[in-house]
């Protein structure tokens, strides 16, 4: 739903939609707040948030965190979230840079966030690739994502969308990927992952049902 992170620089630019993003964001938290505060707690270390947005998530980090760098590309957003980013008492840098080539060490992360940005990268493989390489083993990935329906007629509205002018309008979201199985095809283990609903977040189909999870990167291997 952020808008896409990844490739050339001119592709991270849609100020019509960051713009209409912006507005909405605070619309959408009425459902969304509790499940960015769940997304985030009991979070500790160094964090990397990739699509940091307008910054939302930034006011439900707990005070353990040591330090948080926050990716995003898109001009207009990143303003905002500097901005969002002045106001919170964890330190958290926000940075330009794209999900397929984050800004950080091999291993240097406690834990990376992905809140509702995985629908939008070009290449959510490559992407899922950079989140393990900057993790720590036995680091993990919060995510919280919007994803493919339950049932194979709602999958295929949502495909048939796709395919026709969804991300075109939406600053690149796709609204059928099963991002579950993107995850664990990237090496990430998935330890805990609840299904959220309109009922539970507000968020109508086509863009319900809603992900909310941990995955852990291996110790080993």
């Amino acid at each position: 739903m952020t808008p896409t992170m990844g490739g050339a620089s001119a592709r991270c630019r849609h100020p019509l939609f960051a713009r209409f993003y912006a507005r909405v964001c605070p619309l959408m938290d009425r459902g969304l707040g509790p499940h960015r505060h769940a997304l985030l707690d009991g979070l500790s270390g160094r964090v990397v948030e990739i699509g940091a947005g307008t910054g939302s998530n930034f006011a439900h980090y707990p005070h353990q965190v040591e330090a948080v760098l926050a990716v995003e590309p898109e001009p207009y957003l990143r303003r905002l979230s500097e901005a969002t980013a002045t106001r919170t008492p964890v330190p958290i840098q926000v940075t330009g840079g794209s999900a397929d080539r984050l800004p950080a060490a091999d291993a240097s992360c406690d834990a990376a966030v992905a809140c509702l940005v995985l629908c939008t990268v070009p290449a959510p493989n490559a992407a899922l690739a950079e989140i393990l390489r900057v993790l720590r083993p036995g680091g993990r990935l919060r995510f919280l994502e919007h994803v493919q329906a339950d049932t194979p007629g709602r999958r295929h509205v949502q495909h048939a969308l796709d395919a026709v002018l969804w991300p075109r309008l939406n600053g690149g979201c796709h609204l059928g990927r099963d991002t579950a199985a993107t995850i664990e095809r990237a090496g990430l283990v998935i330890e805990r992952l609840d299904r959220l609903g309109p009922r539970e977040t507000g968020i109508p189909f086509p863009l319900a049902p809603l992900i909310l999870g941990t995955a852990v990167r291996p110790s080993r291997g």
